[in-house]
């Protein structure tokens, strides 16, 4: 059961990460292409992309009957990007 929990979590926290990188494009678009914004919203849709990376490996790993512990490489580029992919948003609304 822990693992199928664990895998459905990550499943809402991507579609979360989703919603807040959709959100953040659309209102990077609306700045009218300043640089600034062209670029932080390049950067949000790498970030989004790295962390569905992350995301969708470690759902793969957790189809498994006996699944691997989470790498510390993954836990570490998850966390980076997801930090990254709100401070980016918050800028661009702010």
């Amino acid at each position: 059961m822990q693992p199928e929990r664990t895998r459905l979590a990550w499943r809402r926290t991507t579609l979360t990460a989703t919603a807040v990188a959709v959100l953040a494009l659309k209102q990077g678009l609306r700045a009218g292409g300043a640089p600034v914004a062209t670029a932080g919203t390049a950067l949000i849709a790498l970030l989004w992309l790295g962390f569905l990376w992350v995301a969708h490996r470690r759902i793969k790993e957790l189809a498994a009957d006996r699944p691997p512990g989470l790498a510390p490489r993954s836990a570490l580029a998850g966390t980076l990007c997801t930090v990254a992919l709100a401070g980016f948003a918050a800028a661009l609304i702010l």
